[in-house]
Order: structure tokens, then C-alpha cells, then sequence
């Protein structure tokens, strides 16, 4: 069975309710932990951080409305360059999860705040290798991580947060060192701010980028595009 059509199947189960939302599991900001490792502000260069959960257009669509990141980018990590095309992911063979890198200004936003939205609003971490409609490795929950910072700070947040019990099911999120970052097609990028009417971005995604804006009202931005 093709992608789109098990797409369209997961989106009418969507509809009459025998799937929740992917976003219903975000938790009122007030009780979601702020993560007790993390940077402190630095007004140094810009850094980069990639995560993979679930279809990138969503990730993306979160991520891009936050205030701090000058810019997001979707593609694939996990695999080889010669396998990164959306074609060949999408047979579940390569290795590769559909990924974001996110630029953020650490002088803004740390790369804990950036796991908190993350890990509350962006996707539901204890599904493996799945998210609502999209099942797959590649669609695996996972934090490439570019410094033995990043992955302290992320090892950490998922121990702080497992022992809180934020979740009724254990995290499966993957913490793995980002071996290269491949950008994808041109249609993929910003997907979801070129097609606000899509079915699957009003179903899926769109309930994302409202609990952010409801979740994280500080931290939210319009975004109108690059």
C-alpha cells in the first residue's frame, strides 16, 4: 500500500475519531519540566540542531514559529548522501529519518527550550517509529546531535523526564550523533505555509502549531515565510 494511501485511510480514522491527534498530548506549560540541564544564554555565533519527528512538515512548521530561530530547513539524517532523496526514504530501507535542522540564536532560545517544544508540542516521543498517520523508520523519533553538549543536555531531558512520569508510556526517542544532514526537495520546504488548506496539514499539523502558540506564548512568532 502507498504512503498517500495509507495517509488518507489514518486521515479518515482522523475524522471519526479512532486516532488521536498527534498533538493532543502537549501538557499545559505550566507542568511540562523545564529541562534542569541546559545551556545558559550565550550571545556567541548561532548554533544548529537537528531533529526528526515524525513528517518533517510538521516538525518544521513548529519550529520556524519560534522566536530565536532565523531559519529551518527540511531533509533527511541517519543515512548515506548517495540514499537521501524523499523517493528512496520512502521505502523504509535507507536509514533515514525525515529530519529538521533548526539555526537558532542561543542568546535567545537554548537548546533545552528548544527539546522542551520538542518533546511537548512538536511530536509524542513514545511512539516508535511511527507519528499519528505515518508509520516507518523514517518517521522515528530521534535527536542528531552535533556536540557532547547537545547530547548531554538531550540524555538528560529524557532521564529528567521519564523519572517525572510526563509521559504514561517510556520515551523511545533516539539520541544519535548526526553523521551528515542532506536538504530536501524544494517542495518539501516550508509544505505546510504553502498548503494551509492541505487535509493532512489541518488534521495533523496545524493542531501543533496552535498548542505552541497557546503553550509557549512568549516564545511564538508569526512566521510569513523566508
Amino acid at each position: 500500500m502507498s504512503r498517500n494511501v495509507v495517509r488518507i485511510f489514518a486521515l479518515l480514522l482522523l475524522a471519526i475519531g479512532l486516532i488521536v491527534p498527534m498533538a493532543t498530548h502537549a501538557l499545559d506549560r505550566g507542568t511540562f519540566p523545564v529541562p534542569q540541564v541546559d545551556d545558559k544564554p550565550n550571545a556567541g555565533q548561532l548554533q544548529v540542531a537537528v531533529f526528526a519527528g515524525g513528517c518533517f512538515w510538521g516538525t518544521q512548521s513548529v519550529f520556524e514559529r519560534v522566536k530565536g530561530v532565523k531559519k529551518t530547513v527540511v531533509g533527511y539524517a541517519g543515512g548515506k548522501k548517495e540514499t537521501a532523496t524523499y523517493d528512496q526514504v520512502t521505502t523504509e530501507t535507507t536509514g533515514h529519518a525525515e529530519s529538521v535542522q533548526v539555526l537558532y540564536d542561543p542568546a535567545v532560545i537554548t537548546y533545552g527550550q528548544l527539546l522542551r517544544i520538542f518533546f511537548s508540542v512538536a511530536h509524542d516521543p513514545t511512539q516508535l517509529n511511527r507519528q499519528g498517520p505515518d508509520e516507518g523508520t523514517s518517521y522515528r523519533s530521534a535527536i542528531f546531535y552535533m556536540t557532547p553538549d547537545q547530547q548531554r543536555i538531550a540524555q538528560a531531558y529524557i532521564t529528567q523526564l521519564d523519572a517525572a512520569h510526563v509521559f504514561k508510556s517510556k520515551i523511545v526517542t533516539e539520541v544519535t550523533p548526526l553523521k551528515g544532514f542532506y536538504r530536501g526537495e524544494e517542495y518539501h520546504q516550508d509544505y505546510a505555509l504553502h498548503n494551509p488548506l492541505n487535509p493532512y496539514i489541518l488534521v495533523c499539523d496545524r493542531p501543533k502549531i496552535e498548542a505552541l502558540k497557546k503553550e509557549y506564548p512568549d516564545l511564538f512568532v508569526e512566521y510569513k515565510g523566508q
